[in-house]
């Protein structure tokens, strides 16, 4: 599908503001621990493109946090876009028209771009009935409901069973059931200790120090610590922002590994612990195979030895 790379004023100014937030944009330099951790930034949604027939395009995708369904996808102008089972992703197909598509608005294809920490290749197009071109999202037709009438409004979600807000990864949104996931240490977090030789770096709920291994990407969030190297390097589990203390939030978002695991990245870099590190305080990991680093609190790798 085509992206929109015009020349003019207004996509100058999203290049910019995208360049500021994209995931993983100039890291990997040795962190500073006399700098606090970076405040985090936001980042301006572009107009609407309207395309044949009526239906708008979706311009720069943007993620939001709902307190009952969690991480939604929405449009540049903030409206939430949804999927409908009764659609098929494999192959991708609309069965949603008529007066279906009057009350849930088809989102035109091109003039998208991912929201940083998204992987693009999610975004498709698949024709309609009608000839015109509909974006899709991990395979599935993507629409607007007609009753959402501001930025952040869900009215649609759960509408007839059948209808429910696209998470960044193409799923449905949804919050994890309570006792869902595996139970959390009392205390468990992510904060700022102080050591010596590192200085500010982020520890776990139990004290552990957190790491990153430099083969992983933020942008897309990928992590290539699979197998074995998970027995060594565990991941850190979703961690609640309600849970978090001096650490950047920019870009604080769950990745969905291809195993099943769901891990917690900073600034959308995947972040661990050590199996090699048996008490609060100690540092084992640092440095090991050249790969592995303790996590500064803006996300950024501590690479002094």
């Amino acid at each position: 599908m085509g992206m929109k790379r015009g020349t003019t004023l207004a996509a100058a100014v999203i290049a910019v503001a995208l360049a500021a937030t994209a995931c993983g944009q100039a890291d990997d330099k040795v962190a500073d621990p006399a700098k606090p951790a970076g405040a985090a930034s936001s980042q301006a949604p572009a107009a609407d493109g309207a395309a044949a027939g009526g239906a708008k395009a979706a311009g720069q995708l943007a993620i939001g946090d709902n307190a009952e369904i969690g991480s939604i996808l929405s449009d540049s102008a903030g409206l939430t876009l949804y999927r409908f089972d009764k659609d098929t992703a494999k192959p991708s197909k609309s069965n949603c028209e008529g007066d279906c598509a009057k009350t849930w608005p088809v989102v035109a294809a091109g003039d998208v771009t991912a929201v940083a920490g998204m992987d693009p290749a999610l975004l498709g197009e698949v024709v309609r009935g009608d000839g015109t071109k509909q974006l899709t999202v991990a395979g599935w037709p993507a629409y607007r409901f007609n009753k959402d009438a501001k930025a952040g409004d869900t009215n649609g979600q759960g509408v007839g069973g059948t209808w429910f807000a696209f998470a960044p990864d193409g799923k449905k949104a949804a919050k994890a059931a309570p006792g869902a996931a595996a139970p959390a240490e009392a205390g468990a977090g992510l904060s700022v200790a102080k050591d010596p030789k590192l200085g500010d770096h982020i520890v776990d709920g139990k004290g552990m120090t957190v790491y990153r291994f430099k083969p992983d990407t933020a942008w897309p969030m990928v992590s290539k610590c699979v197998g074995d190297c998970l027995t060594k390097w565990p991941v850190v589990p979703p961690v609640d922002k309600a849970n978090v203390k001096g650490i950047t939030e920019r870009n604080y978002l769950v990745l969905d590994r291809p195993d099943g695991k769901k891990q917690q990245t900073v600034d959308c870099w995947p972040v661990y612990t050590f199996a090699g590190d048996k008490k609060p305080g100690d540092i084992n990991g640092q440095g090991v195979g050249g790969t592995w680093y303790a996590v500064a609190p803006d996300g950024k790798l501590i690479t002094v030895q």
